[in-house]
């Protein structure tokens, strides 16, 4: 039996430890779309959690949506809808955990959206 005495560089270990690592995470990670700040951005998915609260202190309602392309998404509602250039929302008191949503805004946060800035903005129930 003839043994080799030719040793593998660490670097080159390192190397193809690390290549091994990227690729076994692409094949387990679900991919999602990035929500870049400052683009127009349409959502869609179920309600999670609806917080009107800081509407009561000239906050933003927060309405929380798990999306299958983006992850979870916070859907920004200004408390002054006579800023916005969007109509104003028909009951966001009537939202509920598992209602399916699509929300059309603009990004301000990879996970954050606002519906005001333009005509087109909106949050609605999709049946």
């Amino acid at each position: 039996m003839i043994r080799s005495t030719r040793r593998v560089p660490a670097a080159r270990l390192a190397f193809i430890a690390t290549a091994l690592a990227m690729l076994s995470a692409c094949a387990s990670t679900p991919t999602t779309a990035v929500l870049a700040a400052g683009q127009q951005a349409t959502i869609e998915g179920h309600v999670v959690g609806v917080d009107t609260a800081p509407w009561a202190y000239d906050g933003n309602a927060v309405i929380t949506v798990a999306t299958t392309t983006a992850g979870t998404v916070k859907v920004q509602l200004p408390a002054r809808w006579n800023r916005c250039k969007a109509q104003p929302l028909d009951d966001v008191q009537a939202l509920k955990s598992g209602d399916r949503v699509q929300a059309v805004g603009t990004v301000i946060a990879a996970d954050a959206l606002m519906v005001c800035e333009q005509p087109q903005h909106r949050l609605n129930k999709v049946e």
